[in-house]
């Protein structure tokens, strides 16, 4: 594996968990990290308040390329909604549902930004 590409799951699981914890300080429950069925992945599923919570995290290291929720197109979000229904259908105790985009900016180690953009839809 290359160090470029070592380095940016290194960074998206920095990311992750700043996101997790994010999440716990304002009231949220994590109930999945990383949740996979076929090819598809969830990188949180949190509860609030009796809703369900599909979080992509996407993260950055500067804005070269924008910022970091600009990385989240059509086709993450179509692959999140089929994850989404999977999950769903195996936890069918969920009636109120949620998509949802948290978006990182890190320096070096440091969190700069966290944004956290709410019932997201595609």
């Amino acid at each position: 594996m290359s160090e470029n590409k070592l380095n940016n799951i290194d960074k998206g699981t920095k990311g992750e968990n700043v996101a997790a914890t994010f999440l716990l300080q304002n009231g949220y429950t994590i109930l999945d990290r990383n949740w996979r069925f076929k090819h598809w992945e969830i990188d949180i599923i949190a509860s609030k308040e009796n809703k369900l919570h599909f979080i992509e995290v996407k993260t950055r290291t500067s804005k070269k390329f924008g910022n970091p929720e600009e990385g989240v197109n059509q086709k993450k979000m179509s692959s999140l909604k089929k994850g989404a229904e999977e999950y769903l259908f195996q936890n069918q105790q969920w009636i109120l549902i949620q998509f949802d985009v948290i978006a990182i900016t890190m320096k070096k180690e440091e969190v700069e930004e966290i944004f956290l953009i709410e019932d997201v839809f595609f």
